[in-house]
């Protein structure tokens, strides 16, 4: 793909990225090259606990987390936790708090309804079936997971294609909950609302974003601070995954979205 030239143009030391559509995939770089993932750890460790969902470990709408909030409340970012610790800072469902500490209350929760400890259950649960052979969880369930372009290639496929979960949990994972809340998008400000599902976040019409112009509203995944964003595009059945190891800044705000557009451009010309 000729949007990949880009890459060669981004002022980082290594990057790697991949377009899944259901003609294939196609790549650049060391797709088997393992980076820190920051917060694009979040929506594997929701993918998680869908499949505790589905296994009927845990409810969507069971309480978990401060007083009020529920298993929904965490993965939505309206629990009211604040961003790095468990502090609360508003009431349950009233404000869209992005918050790390929130997927940390979560882990917990589901390691102690399934008795196992929550990096081995998101192994066992996600990563095994899928073989992702790279993927790791090394700390903070909201921030610290390794894993290749190669690993969330695969997840990719989930994602358009399910197969641990059913296409239902799917689409309310991928559809908005608590709708109208305002919030601030890490790294692109206040957005008016500031939509997401269950642990990944939704396009809609947020303006700046880190995908592009064409990407359409239902577009869902999430970015890290590390230099790595994953996103699906289910009208269209695209899925675009990049990971770097340069840090998240003004250079990727710019990029990425023109990326994107590329992207879409080319995978339009073919489907």
């Amino acid at each position: 793909m000729r949007s990949f030239e880009q890459l060669a143009h981004w002022p980082v030391r290594h990057a790697a990225a991949a377009v899944r559509t259901a003609d294939g995939i196609s790549s650049t770089g060391d797709i088997d090259r393992v980076f820190r993932l920051a917060s694009v750890t979040k929506p594997l460790v929701a993918y998680a606990a869908l499949v505790a969902v589905e296994e009927g470990a845990v409810e969507l709408d069971q309480p978990a987390g401060p007083p009020g909030a529920t298993v929904r409340h965490l993965l939505a970012h309206t629990s009211g936790v604040a961003f790095a610790t468990p502090e609360v800072i508003a009431a349950p469902g009233a404000r869209r708090i992005y918050s790390s500490a929130g997927f940390e209350l979560l882990a917990d929760f589901l390691t102690a309804e399934t008795c196992i400890e929550f990096p081995r259950y998101l192994h066992d649960a996600v990563f095994a079936p899928l073989g992702m052979t790279g993927a790791v969880l090394d700390g903070s369930a909201g921030h610290a997971c390794r894993a290749s372009v190669r690993d969330l290639t695969v997840f990719a496929g989930e994602l358009l294609n399910p197969e641990l979960i059913s296409r239902q949990t799917l689409d309310e994972a991928t559809s908005v909950q608590f709708p109208g809340r305002d919030g601030v998008l890490p790294g692109f400000g206040t957005q008016r609302p500031n939509d997401w599902g269950l642990g990944f976040e939704i396009r809609d019409g947020k303006a700046p974003h880190w995908t592009g112009s064409r990407n359409s509203g239902r577009t869902y995944g999430h970015f890290g601070q590390s230099g790595t964003f994953l996103w699906v595009d289910p009208e269209i059945g695209v899925a675009t995954i990049a990971l770097s190891d340069e840090n998240f800044g003004d250079w990727a705000r710019a990029a990425w979205p023109k990326f994107s557009d590329s992207v879409i451009a080319e995978t339009s010309n073919t489907l």
